[in-house]
């Protein structure tokens, strides 16, 4: 009887369960709660659910198959574990590059080169970044390159996040990420408080000239001009910048269809299927569960908040300075760089108080700068911090 009893005492011990412990739990839990989110709430679920998932396959003991044996470091080992050799797309630099070739490829700049107005616009919204980078720092626990990471979740772009906090604070990889996508998710619920606070009636109900056809010349030239001065200004955000108008210029030229179809279908949605397990491997119980992470969550919702405050406060000192010509203030919510989803939820809040209002268009405008913006202030924390 004794030698059954020591046979399944030593069975169980070679298994995965002899080494589960809390910290492995809670991550459970909060890789639910994505899933959830994912599932459920429909919250960003093309990349919450990716991380969920390798967030618990990171937290489950004995996760990899490797040399013969279940082993996690296998799933790292620089020799042979899958994962290890896909999470290099993070550590690399490949995956958020590639992303913004999908998204430049699905982008419209037509918006913001008819009314160049709004490329301020966007740069407002950066105030978040700088803000919340500002705030890390005063509460202290944080050094400059990981607020830096922590303020760029306020330009509401994911790939951005990722690719700053690789070069300034990889250990923060996965909060991070968690917070800039959840929170992008959640701007439907985030901006219009804030929106209705900074605005009244009369703003809201502000009808904007229509925008003026765009060339496919127009197009391409300030696609290429953007590239170009942006590398040179911040030569670090170079791969983001040049990917973004690459994506561009492939939608605009219209001769490569089959590039353009690919960039923003089957590369994306592999290169997310990637981006989001890798980030979900990084949350392992021992770096995720830690007062920081609470800390950069909590974080994520001021640097939304100073963002959109900062979009919406610079659109009113613009209808100060052009009475003429006025914006409505409701577009500069859209200068955080959640496209198209912030310049939606201007479309929504304006339509409640003018239904025959169209905004969304306008809103592009300030959307698609605040990509850049990001990416530039990105650019320069790395230049300046790394």
């Amino acid at each position: 009887m004794s030698g059954i009893i020591n046979s399944v005492a030593d069975f169980a011990s070679s298994t995965g369960f002899a080494q589960i412990t809390v910290p492995m739990v809670i991550m459970w839990i909060v890789s639910f709660v994505l899933m959830f989110l994912a599932i459920v709430k429909k919250y960003e679920p093309l990349l919450l659910l990716p991380i969920a998932i390798g967030a618990l396959a990171v937290n489950i003991p004995s996760v990899a198959f490797y040399d013969g044996g279940w082993s996690i470091e296998g799933m790292f080992s620089p020799t042979g574990g899958l994962y290890y050799y896909i999470s290099q797309g993070i550590h690399l630099e490949l995956f958020p590059p590639i992303i913004f070739l999908g998204v430049g490829a699905m982008t419209d700049f037509g918006p913001l080169i008819a009314n160049p107005r709004t490329l301020i616009l966007g740069g407002g919204a950066q105030f978040g970044v700088f803000m919340t980078m500002f705030a890390a720092v005063a509460l202290g626990g944080f050094t400059l390159g990981e607020a830096a990471s922590i303020g760029i979740i306020g330009g509401a772009d994911g790939p951005t996040s990722i690719f700053t906090a690789n070069k300034l604070a990889k250990h923060l990889i996965g909060p991070i990420a968690v917070a800039a996508y959840t929170y992008m998710a959640l701007v439907p619920l985030i901006q219009p408080p804030i929106m209705r606070a900074m605005t009244n009636d009369a703003e809201r109900k502000i009808r904007m000239k229509a925008l003026r056809q765009v060339s496919k010349a127009e197009r391409i030239v300030f696609a290429v001009m953007v590239m170009i001065v942006c590398v040179l200004v911040v030569p670090d955000a170079s791969a983001l910048i040049i990917m973004l108008m690459m994506g561009n210029i492939f939608k605009e030229a219209g001769v490569v269809e089959r590039l353009v179809k690919t960039s923003s279908n089957e590369l994306m949605n592999i290169v997310t299927i990637f981006l989001g397990t890798s980030v979900g491997l990084t949350m392992s119980a021992d770096i995720f569960l830690k007062p920081q992470t609470l800390m950069i969550i909590a974080m994520g919702v001021v640097a939304f908040g100073f963002s959109t405050f900062g979009g919406l406060l610079l659109a009113k000192i613009m209808n100060k300075c052009s009475p003429k010509n006025p914006v409505n203030p409701l577009i500069g919510s859209a200068g955080v760089s959640a496209v198209p989803m912030a310049a939606r939820v201007s479309q929504v809040e304006g339509a409640k108080y003018d239904p025959q209002n169209f905004l969304l268009m306008h809103a592009m405008g300030p959307n698609v700068s605040g990509v850049i913006g990001t990416a530039v202030c990105a650019g320069y924390m790395i230049s300046r911090l790394s």
